[in-house]
């Protein structure tokens, strides 16, 4: 048996964004070419534009194009950290102490803002942050990758409006799997792989029209924001991937979820968040105290069980996760596997799943405290 447990860091291709893919392939041109078929690519770009710019109910001038998640959220830490009057001005960037390494690495000034033990950012400390002089940029993920914990997005909206703060969002892990609003936001970042497309697609989505600096410099793509030959199959996929996820009742994978939670407990495991903050349906990360994240993953994948210790943006490393230590969980860091459920779950693979882990859980023991 092999089950694929590991959707958050590269969802299951979905049928829909498959068949897109393939259509667009089929063009000839280069969507910046302005014969015949530089044309038809060019008219499945604008149109795929405007079905995202529909699901965000934006419009497509709000709409940048980018090879993926991270290469959007360092744009807008690019094109929004830097004050009104210029770079000279820059904005103070305030990030949540489990943000992924694409905003924590985005800036080696950036404040780092404490979470509760749930996981969640603390509202009292962004509002103290902001209360200090100068503009800032607030860069918080929606939805945590490892833990899947959703931060409280409407209050920090809130506090930002207060203090004129600008906003990005790390949409990556919440787009297609719980609903989310662009409303308040400056800007939010998606990538097509996390909600079933193909790999090589993602967009930063902006709060409002407007010029931003590019980050790569080219031949004037995506309005002068972003340069480079725009990846057409990747993008029609990615489109294709988020219009099916949202038609998806992510209800039947969350009682899926709940169901792992419940025998992971019954097996001495501790789950992140302790089941009280708000997560994603499909996520949770499983601490078996006092056992290596290495060894657990190890042995179910020889069970063929395909689950992670955390970020794929590791390069293959298994560490503590800085996600569970900032959530104060101390050496239960380095105890947690991250179990994702793709959209395709079935409730045969995780009754397997769960015979697997009780399995070794009592082989391996945990020290729980």
């Amino acid at each position: 048996m092999s089950v694929y447990l590991d959707a958050n860091a590269t969802e299951i291709l979905r049928d829909e964004a498959r068949r897109a893919m393939l259509d667009a392939l089929d063009p000839k041109g280069n969507p910046s070419s302005v014969h015949g078929p530089g044309r038809q690519a060019r008219r499945i770009l604008e149109e795929a534009r405007d079905r995202l710019a529909g699901y965000w109910k934006a419009g497509p001038e709000q709409i940048v194009f980018t090879s993926g998640g991270t290469e959007a959220n360092m744009l807008a830490v690019h094109a929004f950290g830097q004050g009104d009057a210029g770079p000279d001005k820059a904005r103070r960037l305030l990030i949540g102490a489990t943000e992924h390494d694409a905003i924590r690495m985005a800036s080696p000034q950036a404040v780092t803002l404490p979470v509760h033990e749930d996981g969640r950012l603390c509202l009292e400390a962004l509002e103290q942050a902001l209360r200090q002089n100068g503009p800032a940029l607030v860069c918080v993920m929606a939805a945590n990758n490892e833990t899947g914990i959703l931060h409280p997005i409407d209050a920090i909206v809130s506090v930002c409006a207060r203090y004129d703060a600008r906003l990005h969002v790390d949409a990556v892990q919440i787009a297609g799997r719980l609903p989310f609003s662009l409303a308040g936001l400056t800007s939010l970042a998606i990538s097509g792989h996390k909600a079933g497309g193909i790999m090589g697609a993602g967009a930063l989505v902006l709060g409002a029209e407007g010029h931003i600096p590019p980050m790569i410099r080219g031949g004037g793509q995506e309005r002068g924001r972003r340069g480079g030959t725009q990846p057409l199959p990747a993008i029609a996929s990615m489109v294709a991937a988020y219009e099916a996820a949202r038609q998806q009742d992510w209800s039947v994978i969350a009682r899926l979820r709940d169901r792992i939670d419940e025998a992971a407990l019954a097996s001495g495991a501790r789950i992140a968040g302790d089941r009280i903050a708000p997560r994603l349906p499909n996520t949770t990360s499983l601490i078996l105290w006092g056992v290596p994240a290495q060894t657990q993953l190890m042995m179910l994948d020889l069970a063929g069980f395909a689950v992670s210790t955390g970020s794929a943006c590791s390069s293959g490393k298994v560490s503590a996760s800085h996600v569970l230590q900032a959530m104060g969980l101390g050496q239960g860091a380095a105890s947690a596997i991250r179990v994702s459920l793709p959209w395709n779950t079935t409730e045969a693979q995780i009754e397997a799943f769960i015979a697997a882990y009780q399995s070794m859980a009592a082989r391996l023991g945990s020290k729980a405290a």
